[in-house]
């Protein structure tokens, strides 16, 4: 992201944007497949909306976006609700949070290239969960425009060296076309030879 992008999403959550809304209904509606211990990261999770609620089942959370304000406000929520997160700003185009993670939350951000770094970045026996809008959304909503949408089965295709548990496309309760994606890494056996 370039620094016009973080200026972007600053004034956003400045403005009130983007602060509130409630945890992801795919994620709540995986709640009994997800880890409630060990490390989770929500990539692009800025205000914390999916971050507070995993780090309330019990995970070690952080939360690496673009936007100082938005991680500031996630940090402010956290406090108020006693509950502790990690937040760090990062510019995903250069780098990516140290692994290993048993948990990554990609909700709503697509950077085609992380889907190469998701695998070496989770845990044996990590998760991946994943959801993006298809261009099928512009049928009932202008935004977000193209450039940020999946082309329909797009989705599992990004998936690369992981092993994929669910994926659907459809219209939310929300009233959005999404990709939904849960997919793990696989637990490689490293029994002696001979």
């Amino acid at each position: 992201m370039c620094d016009a992008d973080r200026e972007k999403w600053d004034a956003r959550y400045r403005a009130g944007g983007h602060v509130g809304g409630q945890t992801s209904p795919f994620l709540v509606s995986l709640a009994n497949r997800l880890p409630r211990r060990g490390r989770a990261l929500d990539v692009a999770g800025g205000a914390g909306r999916n971050a507070l609620w995993l780090a309330s089942r019990g995970l070690d959370v952080t939360i690496a976006d673009v936007s100082e304000v938005g991680l500031a406000i996630a940090r402010e929520r956290a406090e108020r609700a006693q509950l502790h997160v990690q937040t760090l700003r990062v510019d995903l185009d250069k780098e990516f949070p140290e692994g290993p993670w048993d948990l990554i939350v990609c909700i709503l951000y697509l950077q085609r290239s992380l889907f190469e770094t998701f695998p070496g970045a989770l845990a044996p026996g990590g998760l991946l969960v994943f959801l993006q809008p298809t261009v099928i959304n512009l049928e009932r909503h202008a935004k977000p425009p193209r450039d940020f949408l999946l082309e329909p089965g797009e989705g599992r295709s990004l998936i690369q060296d992981l092993d994929i548990l669910e994926s659907d496309e459809g219209w939310s309760i929300d009233g959005f076309h999404e990709a939904r994606i849960l997919a793990r890494k696989r637990v490689s056996s490293t029994a002696p030879v001979g």
